[in-house]
């Protein structure tokens, strides 16, 4: 880690690096800290050591080290998640320009998504929106989630939407989605689009 970087910073860079949900990547890390070990994503993480008021943590991707540093046990008890206060700083900001010039340009058909892709780009329609839930997280608050079905001429596949992004669509709208990624849950697979990706509605739903 460079000088002048502090933990929580690099916390955030790794996670726009590796395309991780910072709520995730902290509950990953609260894990490994009870269990020893966690996954998230594609990183691994190991809890290496505990002083009074410390861990130390090793991340690794695959069989290469990623990163290794200690963590106030404060931090890992903070109710509201503080790598999100650094997503914004000048590091992150030139890693996502550099990640936005990499990207595909191009849309992917559904039937050729595979889960652990990054950077998908797509255009669907939007086939069923189910009733949203409100599920509580471990930072005290609800968030709504609904799992919209979409859909192109080659198949469907399940969208998660949070919050806002459940009233923004609506049946029957055609959308285009950015630099999302896929992941499976109970073995369907399913499109994330996580902090670094974009929902604009493409066409209205002709219903009235």
């Amino acid at each position: 880690m460079k000088n002048k970087v502090s933990a929580v910073e690099y916390l955030a860079f790794l996670s726009v690096k590796y395309e991780v949900d910072p709520d995730e990547f902290l509950n990953a890390l609260v894990s490994a800290e009870e269990d020893r070990i966690s996954t998230c994503g594609s990183l691994s993480i190991e809890c290496r050591g505990n002083t009074r008021d410390r861990a130390i943590f090793l991340i690794m991707k695959e069989s290469r080290v990623v990163a290794q540093f200690p963590l106030s046990r404060e931090f890992l008890l903070e109710r509201f998640n503080p790598i999100k206060s650094y997503m914004k700083t000048d590091m992150v900001n030139r890693l996502l320009i550099r990640k936005n010039r990499e990207s595909q340009s191009h849309s992917l058909p559904i039937r050729d998504l595979r889960a652990g892709m990054s950077h998908v780009n797509l255009k669907a329609k939007v086939m069923e929106i189910p009733r949203s839930k409100l599920v509580f997280t471990r930072f005290g608050n609800y968030v709504s989630v609904a799992n919209a079905l979409i859909a192109d001429e080659t198949g469907t596949i399940k969208l998660c939407l949070w919050n806002e992004q459940i009233d923004s669509v609506s049946i029957g709208d055609t959308i285009q989605i950015e630099n999302a990624r896929t992941s499976s849950f109970r073995g369907e697979r399913q499109l994330n689009i996580g902090r670094n990706g974009t929902l604009s509605n493409v066409e209205g739903s002709e219903e009235e």
